[in-house]
C-alpha cells in the first residue's frame, strides 16, 4: 500500500509538463492551421462563383413559405371536415371546400395580400410536387381497396348497372360537348374535348362512396354491397377510357396513339401475369406461419412498387396514377403485414399529402372566370343537370332492369352519382393536358361539388320515403 501511495501522486506531476506543449502543438496543427488555410482559400478563390451564389441567395425559399402554409392548410381542412361531419357529409367535402376557400376564388378575392403572402407564385410548384405524390399513393390505396371477389359474386347486376352508368353519361357528355365546344372549346381539339367531357360525366368516386356507406351504417345492406361492386367496375371502366383519352390527347398521330395503347395493354398484362404472382410469393407467410417481411419492409416494397409502376405509365404516355392504381389492384389481399402497411400509408396520405392536393386544385380553380356572365352560369347549370341525369338516371334504369326494387334502385343511382376526389383527379389531368380551359375546369369543379354534396341528402330523402 505504501509503494502504491507513493507512485499515485507522482504520475500527474511528472506527466503534465511533458503533455502540455504536445497538446498545444497538436491543437495548432489539427485546428488552427486548417481554419487559416480554409479562410485563405475562401478569400482568394471565392469570387469565381459570385454570380451563382448571389442568385441562390436572392432566390425565394419555398421551404420557409411551405412551413407556414402547411399549418394553415391543415387547420382549414380539419375545421371544414368537422363542419362536414356535422352536416352528415363525408369529410372529403370539407377538404375540397377548404382548398377552394384558400384559393383565388375566395381568399384571393377577400384578402389578396394575405393570399399572395401565404401562397406566392413560386410555392405552387412545390405544392404540386407533394400533391402529385399524395395522389399517386392515394390511387394505389383505391386500387387496393377494390374488392374483386365482391364484383365476381355480383357480376351480372354489377356489370349491367356500372356499365350503364358509364355508357349513358358518356353519351350525354358527348352530346353536351357538341353544344359547349363553340363557346368553351377554343384552342382545343374537338375529339379530345368531347371524350374528356364524356369521361368526366361518367366518374364515380369509389373511396367517397365507401365512406358514405360506412358513415350511414349501410355496410351490411345488400344494396351497399351492390353499390360498392358497381363502383369498382365503374372505376375500372372509366380509368381505362381515360387512359385512352390521355393517349389520344398526348399523341401526335394515330400511329403514336396506337403505340401508346399497345404499350398500355402490354403493361396491364405484365402487372397481371408477372407482378401479381411475384407479390403473392413475396408476401406469403413462411412455413412456420411467421410474417415473410416486417411491416416497415412491406411499406418500403409497396412504396417502391407503386412509384415504379407510376413511372412506367408516365413513360408510356399516360398519367402516373394509372400505374399506381393498377399496382394496388394486383396487390394481394388478406395479408396482415400488407394491411398494416396500407393503414400507415393511408394515415400519412390523408393527413399530410391529400390536403395539399385539394389546395392545389383550389389554387387552379378560378370562379371569377365565370364571373357575372349569365350565359356561362347557364352552361354551368346545364353541365350539372346533365351529369346528374345521366349518372343517376342511368343507374336507376339499369338497376330496375336487373330486378332491383324501386327504392333500392333510386338509392343505387344516388350513390353512383357521387364523384368527389376521383373526379378532381380526372379534372386536373384534363387541365394539365389542356383539353379543357380554366373556365371549363371551374364549371366541372362546381359540378363535382354539387353531385357529391347531393348524395347524402338524397339517400336521407329516399330512406324517409321508404319508412312512410
Amino acid at each position: 500500500m505504501s509503494s502504491l501511495d507513493e507512485r499515485t501522486p507522482e504520475t500527474p506531476d511528472t506527466a503534465a509538463p511533458a503533455r502540455r506543449p504536445r497538446t498545444w502543438i497538436s491543437y495548432g496543427v489539427m485546428v488552427v492551421v486548417p481554419v487559416v488555410v480554409a479562410f485563405f482559400l475562401l478569400r482568394t478563390g471565392g469570387d469565381e462563383g459570385g454570380t451563382a451564389t448571389g442568385h441562390l441567395a436572392g432566390a425565394p425559399d419555398p421551404v420557409a413559405k411551405l412551413l407556414f402554409a402547411l399549418p394553415v392548410i391543415f387547420l382549414a381542412c380539419r375545421l371544414l371536415s368537422a363542419v362536414s361531419r356535422k352536416l352528415a357529409q363525408p369529410t372529403v367535402i370539407g377538404e375540397i371546400f377548404a382548398g377552394i376557400l384558400l384559393g383565388p376564388s375566395f381568399l384571393g378575392w377577400v384578402w389578396p395580400a394575405a393570399y399572395h403572402w401565404i401562397f406566392p407564385d413560386h410555392l405552387a410548384a412545390t405544392i404540386n410536387t407533394f400533391a402529385q405524390i399524395g395522389l399517386v399513393i392515394f390511387m394505389f390505396l383505391v386500387g387496393y381497396e377494390l374488392d374483386v371477389e365482391l364484383v365476381r359474386r355480383r357480376s351480372k347486376a354489377a356489370v349491367l348497372v356500372s356499365h350503364a352508368s358509364v355508357a349513358l353519361p358518356f353519351l350525354s357528355g358527348v352530346l353536351l360537348a357538341f353544344a359547349l365546344y363553340p363557346t368553351l372549346g377554343a384552342g382545343v381539339g374537338r375529339l379530345p374535348f368531347s371524350l374528356f367531357l364524356a369521361i368526366s360525366m361518367s366518374i364515380t368516386a369509389f373511396p367517397v362512396l365507401a365512406r358514405i356507406i360506412t358513415d350511414r351504417k349501410m355496410a351490411k345492406l345488400p344494396i351497399a354491397a351492390l353499390a360498392l361492386s358497381c363502383a369498382a367496375v365503374d372505376d375500372i371502366t372509366a380509368w381505362c377510357l381515360l387512359a385512352l383519352v390521355v393517349a389520344i390527347a398526348s399523341a401526335t398521330s394515330m400511329a403514336a396513339t396506337a403505340v401508346t395503347v399497345g404499350l398500355t395493354v402490354a403493361f396491364f398484362a405484365f402487372m397481371l401475369f408477372v407482378v401479381r404472382p411475384l407479390l403473392r410469393r413475396l408476401f406469403a407467410p413462411t412455413e412456420q406461419g411467421q410474417k415473410a417481411l416486417p411491416t416497415t419492409a412491406v411499406v418500403s416494397v409497396l412504396l417502391a412498387g407503386l412509384l415504379l409502376s407510376a413511372l412506367a405509365t408516365n413513360a408510356i404516355g399516360i398519367h402516373p396514377i394509372f400505374g399506381a392504381f393498377l399496382f394496388g389492384a394486383v396487390t394481394p389481399r388478406g395479408s396482415l403485414p400488407i394491411r398494416q402497411a396500407t393503414e400507415q400509408m393511408h394515415s400519412l396520405t390523408v393527413t399530410l399529402l391529400l390536403p395539399l392536393f385539394f389546395v392545389y386544385t383550389g389554387l387552379r380553380t378560378k370562379f371569377d372566370l365565370i364571373g357575372s356572365d349569365a350565359v356561362l352560369w347557364l352552361w354551368c347549370a346545364l353541365i350539372v343537370v346533365v351529369a346528374m341525369l345521366g349518372k343517376w338516371g342511368g343507374g336507376v334504369v339499369a338497376a330496375r332492369l336487373s330486378g332491383i326494387g324501386r327504392r333500392d334502385a333510386w338509392s343505387l343511382g344516388a350513390l353512383m352519382n357521387c364523384r368527389g376526389l376521383t373526379e378532381l383527379a380526372v379534372l386536373n389531368i384534363g387541365l394539365d393536358l389542356k383539353v379543357i380551359s380554366p373556365t371549363m375546369f371551374a364549371m366541372l369543379v362546381i359540378m363535382t361539388l354539387v353531385t357529391t354534396v347531393a348524395t347524402s341528402p338524397a339517400l336521407s330523402l329516399i330512406e324517409r320515403y321508404k319508412r312512410r
